[in-house]
């Protein structure tokens, strides 16, 4: 079976900015606007990767009008990670506009995964730790890899992984014949 677009389309926020610096609702509503015409010029795209290389620092209001607000309305059907930060003041930003809006992101860097904004909840976590680990996971895996799991909670957390905006997910046809869901971390 095929990944989710495992390496991800790149995204560099700088191209797309009039400056190296991000601040505003105004200026982030107009980035935004450019880069969801990105997102809809490539459908076929699961995955994003946005690229902060170039990019000197952003508000938090920049950063909630652009990319948190563009993986709050894909979430479940695109995803967005992000790659290339190296400011800690910038992640600060970008981890309080997600916060705010709710909606986690994933960072990635030198391939170690780093979720700001939301976490999963407790219940959650070893699932989401499950998924983060490989390019893609079933419900029957997790529930084999955790002593006392059944696979209706095992798919169940996936479940709601995927609706709040963690995991992505992939109808496929199970080795019974019938449907099964694959879920796909956002990398």
């Amino acid at each position: 079976m095929r990944s989710v677009n495992e390496t991800g389309a790149i995204i560099r926020l700088r191209q797309l900015m009039d400056e190296d610096q991000g601040w505003g609702r105004e200026a982030g509503r107009a980035v935004y606007q450019r880069l969801l015409a990105h997102v809809e010029d490539n459908p076929g795209v699961a995955v994003f990767k946005v690229s902060f290389g170039g990019v000197r620092r952003v508000d938090i209001s920049f950063a909630a009008e652009t990319v948190v607000e563009l993986a709050r309305r894909f979430r479940g059907s695109k995803g967005f990670s992000l790659v290339d930060i190296a400011d800690a003041d910038l992640v600060e930003n970008l981890e309080a506009a997600a916060a705010r809006k709710g909606q986690p992101l994933m960072i990635w860097q030198d391939d170690k995964p780093r979720v700001i904004g939301v976490d999963p909840s407790q219940g959650n976590r070893d699932a989401f730790m499950f998924a983060l680990a490989r390019p893609m996971a079933r419900a029957a895996e997790f529930s084999q890899a955790s002593p006392g799991m059944s696979i209706a909670n095992a798919s169940t957390k996936f479940k709601q992984l995927w609706e709040q905006g963690f995991l992505l997910r992939r109808e496929a046809t199970a080795e019974s014949g019938g449907v099964e869901f694959v879920y796909y971390r956002i990398k």
